[in-house]
């Protein structure tokens, strides 16, 4: 897996700040930024955490590039509706020779990690044999009905790969460019950086976490589950580990 920071609001903190400025002063827009120091924002950020006032953080977004995870992990991250995706097309882009991510419980079993990638490599051979059949086909219709044969033969290979992709597994590896607002950001983290996440997803929120860290600590320095500062919300549920957890994220 391999996750970055692509790019995020430009003084991301200040500009939260301003808004919680506007939020509970006089301050008009143009002198809004003034004797914003170093000491006003955390007091201000500090404030908004306290009263549970969310909405100022959304005018702050983060943009991260994601690679190395499985077409699985898209379904689930995609449920995060406040957020924007791009996702490498399996129409446009050919997935012979597809990487796929082995999850650590099979790759930790021999007699299992072989029966994964013997299925691997059948879908694979699927794929292919069905893309090359449904190419030559679309290939000979293209020419039939006069395309030129460069422009025939990239309408006939895109056109293979979207019914030939129907055979490609969940562990078939994928792209995304993700972009959240901090209050999506801190929904997410609550939510996938519990141990009760599924282990993929986990493994991205909290890189994605110590991405964010790195650049914001204001903002995202409580951000986690919600042990991590407090009580467990997942009940009956709960791993029981939140010391474990703290350790690990604090």
């Amino acid at each position: 897996m391999n996750v970055k920071l692509l790019t995020y609001t430009p003084d991301a903190e200040k500009t939260i700040a301003a808004a919680a400025k506007l939020c509970y002063a006089k301050s008009d827009i143009d002198t809004l930024m003034d004797n914003l120091t170093p000491e006003k924002v955390e007091s201000f950020l500090k404030m908004l955490e306290d009263l549970g006032h969310e909405s100022p953080v959304e005018h702050a977004s983060f943009t991260f590039g994601i690679e190395g995870v499985s077409r699985a992990l898209l379904a689930q991250i995609t449920r995060h509706r406040i957020a924007s995706f791009s996702v490498q097309s399996q129409r446009y882009v050919s997935k012979c020779d597809f990487s796929y991510i082995i999850p650590p419980e099979i790759d930790a079993l021999p007699e299992a990690r072989e029966e994964f990638i013997a299925a691997m490599e059948e879908d694979a051979k699927h794929y292919e044999s069905l893309r090359e059949k449904l190419a030559a086909r679309h290939l000979t219709a293209n020419l039939a009905a006069g395309m030129p044969e460069a422009e025939a033969k990239r309408a006939a290979e895109k056109k293979a790969n979207e019914d030939a992709r129907f055979v490609l597994p969940n562990a078939c590896d994928t792209r995304i460019i993700m972009t959240m607002n901090v209050r999506s950001l801190h929904n997410f983290f609550r939510l996938r950086c519990c141990t009760r996440a599924q282990w993929e997803i986990r493994e991205l929120a909290i890189a994605m976490l110590k991405e964010v860290r790195a650049v914001c600590p204001l903002l995202f320095g409580r951000a986690g589950p919600s042990c991590l500062y407090g009580a467990c919300s997942e009940g009956a549920y709960s791993c029981g580990k939140a010391a474990e957890v703290r350790r690990e994220l604090r």
